[in-house]
């Protein structure tokens, strides 16, 4: 059985403090402005973008009017209940249904509030490494792999692999997907770190016990709006052939390209597309990512230290064990959520998992 790790919700002083609902309304209108324009769909990305903001801010606005109405109604069921008397009549029970439904509203406002980071309405870069442990891990990088876009496939998110490195025997050296929508980023926050994987090993002759480690990093993909400048002479591009599957033109010609940010070491490697070009393009997408995201991390770190706060960095820490053998158990280190249920789990069922954590942060 999952550990419950729901917690009851606070009353807020003010919905329009919290929500930011006069502004949000202003937003939508001149978005809404914008779209009914003649020329709103000759830049098409620039589209995109306009219809992406305005699907967020009505995701909020929209679960407040209802919350309203909500309200109204209950006021009015429970007066008629009042004029009724009693406590088993028919508006009392209306009542008391219109309250639970409230109450379900009303939790999920609040779950929506732990996703109101500055850059949690993101799309996401996942990136998969294994740990050491050779063949074994390298298979674990690959589970996870395959369990983060059934995740993302369930969430109704879209996913573009931009990059594989497959192992030498079984697995993958590494990852990277691009998963595409509303609040990716603010879930996908929450699997940062090392995931324990406890089996049998299928690799081991003597079918020994094997504890194998791979780690999950996730970075808000950044649009043309946010200021990362990369010059020509910051970075080195190296080309070179794809390696594994993809085809007789892959294998044969060097549209693979990695790029090295030169003064942060940071490299990024791209080869799933067919096109030298496209590879690059993508290559430099996670690379600004990557570089915004070094650049809020070394500001948090900054701010920290200016409030004389000491945090504990949990990157490279380990978060969740998943446990095969002697037992099935996956269990959440940080908010103690476990289930029985691993097939679930390593077929993208970590709602559970993620909503508590974001529950227990917020």
């Amino acid at each position: 059985m999952r550990g419950n790790s729901r917690r009851s919700p606070r009353a807020s002083a003010s919905s329009r403090s919290i929500f930011d609902v006069a502004s949000k309304k202003k937003r939508v209108a001149e978005l809404e402005k914008a779209t009914a324009a003649a020329s709103f769909w000759q830049d098409g990305t620039r589209a995109k973008e306009i219809i992406a903001e305005l699907n967020v801010l009505k995701g909020w606005l929209e679960p407040l009017a209802a919350l309203r109405v909500s309200c109204s109604d209950l006021t009015a069921l429970i007066e008629l209940a009042e004029e009724e008397g009693g406590d088993g009549g028919e508006a009392a029970r209306e009542a008391a249904a219109e309250l639970g439904r409230l109450r379900e509203s009303i939790v999920g406002l609040e779950f929506r509030k732990m996703l109101s980071g500055p850059d949690d309405e993101r799309s996401a870069i996942l990136a998969i490494h294994p740990g050491a442990g050779g063949t074994d891990s390298q298979d674990w990088a690959q589970m996870l792999f395959r369990m983060y876009l059934g995740w993302a496939e369930r969430r109704g998110f879209e996913t573009r692999v931009l990059d594989v490195q497959p192992g030498e025997e079984a697995g993958i050296k590494s990852a990277t997907v691009l998963v595409s929508g509303p609040y990716a980023y603010g879930y996908l926050k929450a699997e940062i770190g090392v995931h324990r994987l406890v089996r049998l090993s299928p690799f081991d002759a003597a079918h020994r016990r094997h504890t194998s480690f791979a780690s999950i990093a996730a970075y808000p993909e950044v649009d043309e709006n946010v200021e990362i400048e990369i010059k020509d002479g910051d970075v080195r591009l190296d080309f070179f052939r794809a390696s594994g599957p993809g085809g007789q033109h892959v294998n044969k010609s060097s549209t693979a390209v990695r790029v090295t940010h030169l003064a942060t070491g940071i490299v990024v490697t791209c080869q799933n597309e067919r096109s030298q070009f496209r590879n690059r393009e993508n290559a430099l997408k996670v690379l600004r990512s990557r570089l915004y995201a070094l650049r809020e991390e070394e500001q948090r770190k900054v701010n920290e230290a200016k409030a004389g706060e000491k945090k504990e960095i949990s990157w490279g820490s380990q978060i969740r064990s998943y446990v095969l053998h002697p037992y099935r158990m996956v269990k959440d280190n940080r908010t103690a959520v476990e289930t029985s249920d691993v097939t679930g789990v390593l077929d993208g069922d970590l709602d559970e998992f993620i909503e508590a954590y974001l529950k227990a942060t917020g």
